[in-house]
């Protein structure tokens, strides 16, 4: 029997955050930034576009959710293109906070959902005043679940060092 030995290979340190971020991350998010922005804008018709008609003009809050949400889901997206060791809970409170983003940008009386629930009088006033906090609660979340998608990226083992990708 052979005895144990300990590998004499050189490790790698830990990565660090940049070093993980390279063209591939970079290039992922900015086409998920895209595609978010989109699918935010175009319903709620921030985005002009034939098929959909907002009643009440978009405001300055709505415009800065939009992109808000758009920037920290579009990264958040991006992060699953990195090597991932571990394994984060992450998926729901990604697709809270687009849910969340997508309450704060639309149009308090063009969302059907609150229309039947409060109806039109009561979209006016207890739903769109409460739109900047819906942006702001899925703006946090989108940011916490960066931050432990990126911790978790960060955190991963060290990879052993082979002889030919040493040269």
């Amino acid at each position: 029997m052979e005895a144990f030995t300990t590998p004499t290979e050189p490790f790698d340190e830990r990565p660090t955050l940049f070093s993980l971020l390279g063209p591939r991350f970079l290039i992922t998010a900015i086409l998920g930034i895209a595609l978010v922005a989109l699918a935010l804008g175009i319903p709620t018709d921030i985005v002009p576009n034939p098929w959909f008609v907002r009643m009440i003009p978009a405001e300055t809050g709505n415009y800065f959710f939009w992109v808000g949400s758009s920037i920290m889901t579009g990264i958040l997206l991006a992060t699953y293109v990195l090597p991932r060791e571990t394994r984060d809970r992450i998926a729901a409170a990604s697709a809270g906070s687009g849910f969340l983003g997508l309450l704060a940008v639309g149009c308090p009386v063009c969302n059907k959902l609150v229309v039947a629930l409060l109806g039109v009088s009561g979209a006016f006033n207890y739903f769109a005043p409460m739109q900047p906090f819906l942006g702001a609660a899925g703006l946090m979340m989108a940011g916490a679940a960066l931050f432990v998608r990126l911790r978790g990226a960060q955190r991963a083992c060290a990879i052993p060092v082979s002889p030919d990708s040493a040269a």
